[in-house]
């Protein structure tokens, strides 16, 4: 592979830890903390493809409101309660969505950003994120200035995995797939974004097995530094 001329990071689970929520939600829902975390998440990941694979995107709505609603899903899920009193159960959800806002961010990524920055390496976020959202998460991890594109899939209403979807980085940074690399620690993401042409990076901090589909990342690394081995 010719060394990548620019990089491209998905945002959630990948440069924001989208189970730093966890903490919270077990403060709100004692001892069901971890899996409203997880139900969110994989009810999250489930309604962008439902709503870009059926009635050609007539469904869309933007990720924050799928985010709301996914939540809402998990917490009528662990609290049956919910279902019949939603009410009694919307201030914690709101205290959810407001800590969503302000994901953690992984420790290494902040160095590693101004790395690729001193290397003149042009950086930039491709997310399923809604402009707002990956604003606000980046201004409160400190990224500001160290990125150079915050592409959100909102414009065209279609999320990743859609073809369209990773067509906008090419588009922002002006290169072929094949010059940018793109990394994500959601396996789906690493390996659809390698179908499509990017070089890719997939950082499996969680140490799990990847897709079974016959196609593997570039790469496999364990954190955001691995990025940095494409330039050495």
């Amino acid at each position: 592979m010719e060394k990548p001329r620019a990089v491209l990071f998905d945002a959630y689970g990948t440069l924001f830890d989208v189970y730093s929520v966890g903490l919270l939600a077990e403060q709100l829902f004692p001892g069901q903390g971890t899996r409203l975390s997880t139900v969110w998440r994989d009810k999250q990941i489930e309604y962008t493809r439902l709503v870009t694979t059926s009635n050609q995107g007539a469904h869309y709505q933007p990720f924050w409101e799928l985010t709301r609603q996914a939540l809402t899903y998990a917490i009528k899920l662990i609290e049956p309660a919910a279902r019949q009193d939603w009410p009694a159960f919307s201030a914690r959800a709101e205290q959810l969505m407001n800590q969503y806002r302000h994901l953690s961010a992984f420790p290494e990524n902040k160095a590693v950003l101004q790395a690729l920055r001193d290397r003149g390496v042009a950086t930039g976020i491709l997310s399923n994120g809604d402009a707002q959202m990956l604003g606000v998460s980046t201004r409160s991890a400190g990224f500001d200035g160290l990125l150079n594109h915050l592409i959100s899939v909102d414009p065209i209403r279609l999320y990743k995995t859609h073809p369209e979807a990773y067509a906008l980085g090419e588009k922002a940074c002006g290169l072929p797939a094949s010059q940018i690399l793109f990394v994500s620690s959601n396996a789906w993401d690493a390996l659809a974004a390698t179908w499509y042409g990017y070089q890719t990076l997939w950082v499996n901090r969680l140490n799990l097995p990847f897709e079974e589909l016959g196609t593997q990342p570039h790469r496999i690394g364990s954190s955001l530094r691995d990025v940095l081995a494409f330039f050495d």
